[in-house]
Parts: structure tokens; C-alpha cells; sequence
């Protein structure tokens, strides 16, 4: 795929008790200690704990051999490089079908119309299956919910195949993708703290993953092009079919069996339904979880605008076509390096720091498009409020800690769906500002009201900091642990 019954709000939030029976552990994993039980919530500044290792064993003349740090000690375990491969196979097949599929649309309609809206029904529908089915992501064993999901993509795509399939029901089938996307993701984010703990490792695993979405956009693309040359739309299409099904083996074999994290309270009884939206009114109803998940949300609704405008821009700066590349290419790239550095350089206490001052600044490039700049300034400011992007790092931290376990997967679903909701908003918006006001204006406009934005939401998690609160609370040894509500 591309791209956990809470406490009471004045309880310490704890693990729920383990379950009855634990499968056994991978051979190359049988040799770690128990861990024991999950950490409880942490001050975000505190540096964040570390999953256990074992001991390195000595080297040649006694001397013990380097422990791997940073993104090296993420790929040193053997789960973490399964969830790697499904994600980098998956989502190259999807961005090579999405490309497919719009054009296989153009060729059978030949409306534009139709053909961008096979890529806006990628994103709208990530709401009804973030909302609608979060529950499944901790009602079910996650590895289970994986496969399932990447099986019932590979279905869908194979009927894409069927040359009878038509035009509406190609555009149906890639809203149920879209649908099950969120669930799929959700689930993964939570599985990554059962596989890489919840401190600095599960931290990095998020960003590799980020990483390779970014890239994957830009390689899928070229990538889809290529194949569009030599194969005919539906025989593209098929290379996502073997993806899905290849992710769903590598994440089978790949991963440990864990049980559902919902196995007492709500989680367990009621339909499925009812525990999704439980889930979402428990997650938007605490006000630390909230302000945490609009500071992913927002800035990322207004940093898609010289996206979502880049052609018409291009167009009125008389750039070339090869220049439109460049522009649509440059924010991801910002991103890519400035993540590769923070989580290489940075250190868990640092990467806390930079969260809120880089979130109220991210969108601050985005002003240079006030003076109508050329390509290369535009291309620099691009690639700045791409970097800008370094802060969720941080926040990644933030969240996980705030988030009760047995809430884990549908927050994390939630977030997802949001997430993607925002962003095929805020082209819409853009998009539709554009049809008043020059281009330029408008980028400029979204950086504007994206920092007033940022702000507000930076004043409101500095408000509900948990350190904060313990602070102004007194200090009689009050569990600093648990969010305001």
C-alpha cells in the first residue's frame, strides 16, 4: 500500500496486560532481551529511550565491534527491512498505476476531466476509510490486516485489467484502493512501535518511510513513463498487481504474528463501525492528541499550492516544460535532504527542539512568490519549504507519546486519512483562488495563512505540553503523563 479502550482522562496512561500467548520470536531476534512492558508517556523534551539490543559480541583481540547507530541501526533489524521492501514495492506500483490508469481513462474518454479525476479519487476517499474502518487497524492482529489489504488491492487492480471493466468502474475500483489505503498505513505506522519500540528507532523507521514516498514520486513517475512506451496502459497497470502481491508475502513471512492490540474495554465488543468513530471521537477529543494532529495537517494544506499551481506558473513565467519538471520536483527534494540530515545529525533531544520553531517558519519561502520570481529563486524557496517539512521528525516523537497503546492504530489511521484529505483540499483551494487571482498571489497567499495557522497550533501544543502542565500544576509528583482534555 502507498503511502489502539483509552484511559480516563485523570489515570496514568499504562500498557494493557499482555497477552495470554506471544508467538515465537524470529531466530535472528530469539537472542534479545525481554524489553518488558511498554514505556510510559514521556516529556517530549526528554531524549527518547532506545529499543534494547543485545550486547555486541567481542571482536578480534577482545575489542567489541561498533554498535549501528541512526538509520543503520533501523535496517539492522530484520523486521523493519521486510515493512521496507512491501512499501518500496507497493507504492512504486501504485504511483506507476496511477499514471497508467489516468491515461488508460484519457484514451477510452478522452475527457480531461475524467482523466484528473482518476488522481483527485486517490485522495478523497482516504476520509471515509480513515474514519469509517479505523477500527480495524487495532481489532485485528496487524500483520494479518496488512496482508489482507495489500490482497484485496491486488484484486482490485486485477479487474482494472479486464478490458470489459468500464470507465465508472475503473474510477470505483481506485476509490476502494484509496479507501483501504488508510487502514493499510495506520496499521503499518502502529505495527513499526511493536517492531522498533517507541522511542528513537521507531522515530527514524517513520522518516525512511517518508523518504521513500518522496523519492518513490519522483522515480515512479519516471518509471511509468518509461513503461507507457513499451507496454499499452492496462499492461503497466499489471506491474501493480505483482507488487501488491509481492508486498503481501514480504510482510507474511517477513513479519512476527502479534496479537490485536483492542483485546480489552471497547476494542473488544460492538461493530466495527461504532469502534472506528469511538476512536475518533477519543482521538479529536483530547486536546494535546488534536493540537498534535492539526500540526501535521495544516501546514501540509498550504505547502501543496505552487504544486498543485506549478503548470499555470510555469506557464506565466514562460518556463519550459523541462522547467515544470524542476518545479514540481524541488519541494520534494528539499524534503528528502532536509530529513536524511535531521535524523542523521540531530540528536532525539534536538530533533524536540527544532519541532515548533520549524513548523511556525516552514511556510515562510513560500512569500517570495509575492514578487513573481523566476525560476531560480522559485526553485529555491521551493526547496526551502520543502525542508521545512524536517520538523515532523520531532513530532512523529510527540504524537506516538501521546497516544494511548490500545488507541494507536486508529489514531494513527485517522492521521493518515486526514492527512491526505487536507492535501487534495488544498489543491482544490488553490486551484479554485487561482481562477480570481494571478498565481503567484495566490502561493503567496497560502504562505501567509498557513504561518498565521502554524502559529495559533504552535501557541496551542506549547499550551498543552504535558511538561508545561506539570509545571504550572505544582510539583507534588503529579503523573505528567496524562493529555488535557
Amino acid at each position: 500500500m502507498p503511502t489502539d479502550s483509552p484511559a480516563p482522562a485523570d489515570t496514568p496512561r499504562t500498557p494493557s496486560a499482555p497477552a495470554a500467548h506471544v508467538p515465537a520470536p524470529f531466530p535472528e531476534r530469539a537472542a534479545l532481551p525481554d524489553p518488558g512492558p511498554a514505556p510510559t508517556l514521556r516529556d517530549p523534551d526528554a531524549p527518547a529511550p532506545v529499543a534494547p539490543r543485545p550486547a555486541p559480541a567481542p571482536g578480534p583481540g577482545g575489542a567489541a565491534p561498533a554498535i549501528p547507530r541512526g538509520y543503520r541501526a533501523v535496517f539492522a533489524l530484520a523486521e523493519f527491512r521486510a515493512v521496507f521492501a512491501a512499501h518500496l514495492l507497493s507504492l512504486l506500483g501504485v504511483v506507476v498505476s496511477e499514471l497508467a490508469l489516468t491515461v488508460l481513462v484519457y484514451d477510452l474518454t478522452g475527457s480531461p476531466l475524467l482523466s484528473a479525476l482518476t488522481f483527485a479519487l486517490g485522495l478523497l476517499p482516504y476520509i471515509v476509510g480513515g474514519t469509517l474502518f479505523a477500527g480495524v487497524a487495532d481489532r485485528y492482529p496487524a500483520r494479518r490486516v496488512l496482508v489482507v489489504c495489500d490482497l484485496l488491492c491486488a484484486a482490485c487492480v486485477a479487474v482494472m485489467l479486464v478490458p470489459a471493466t468500464p470507465v465508472a468502474g475503473l474510477l470505483a475500483l481506485r476509490c476502494l484502493v484509496a479507501v483501504i489505503a488508510p487502514v493499510f498505513t495506520g496499521t503499518r505506522m502502529a505495527a513499526l512501535t511493536d517492531i522498533l519500540g517507541e522511542g528513537d528507532l521507531y522515530v527514524l523507521g517513520r522518516s525512511l518511510l517518508r523518504i521513500v514516498s518522496q523519492s518513490a514520486m519522483l522515480i515512479g513517475f519516471g518509471a511509468g513513463g518509461v513503461l507507457l512506451t513499451v507496454l499499452s496502459p492496462r499492461g503497466a497497470i499489471t506491474v501493480t498487481v505483482v507488487t501488491f502481491l509481492c508486498s503481501a508475502a514480504i510482510l507474511r513471512f517477513g513479519t512476527r504474528d502479534r496479537p490485536a492490540r483492542a483485546t480489552t474495554g471497547g476494542g473488544a465488543g460492538g461493530t466495527l463501525l461504532k469502534e472506528s468513530l469511538s476512536g475518533a471521537r477519543l482521538v479529536l477529543g483530547d486536546r494535546r492528541i488534536r493540537a498534535l494532529m492539526l500540526l501535521f495537517w495544516l501546514p501540509a494544506m498550504f505547502v501543496v499550492a505552487p504544486e498543485a499551481l506549478a503548470a499555470p506558473y510555469a506557464d506565466a513565467i514562460g518556463a519550459s516544460p523541462a522547467a515544470l519538471g524542476l518545479l514540481l520536483c524541488a519541494m520534494a527534494v528539499g524534503h528528502i535532504g532536509a530529513e536524511l540530515f535531521v535524523g542523521s545529525a540531530l540528536s532525539p533531544r534536538n530533533r524536540s527542539r527544532i519541532v515548533l520553531p520549524v513548523a511556525a517558519a516552514g511556510l515562510l519561502p513560500l512569500l517570495v512568490y509575492a514578487a513573481r520570481p523566476g525560476l531560480p529563486l522559485a526553485l529555491a524557496a521551493l526547496a526551502l519549504a520543502g525542508a521545512g517539512a524536517a520538523y515532523v521528525i520531532g513530532l512523529d516523537q510527540w504524537f506516538v507519546d501521546a497516544v494511548p497503546q490500545e488507541l494507536r492504530g486508529r489514531a494513527m489511521t485517522l492521521l493518515t486519512a486526514g492527512l491526505m484529505t487536507v492535501q487534495g483540499l488544498g489543491m482544490a483551494l488553490a486551484g479554485l483562488a487561482a481562477e480570481f487571482l494571478p498565481v503567484h498571489q495566490v502561493v503567496a497567499g497560502s504562505g501567509i495563512i498557513g504561518t498565521v495557522c502554524a502559529l495559533l497550533l504552535v501557541a496551542e501544543v506549547r499550551r498543552t505540553d504535558p511538561g508545561r502542565r506539570a509545571g504550572t500544576e505544582g510539583r507534588d509528583g503529579a503523573d505528567r503523563h496524562v493529555t488535557s482534555r
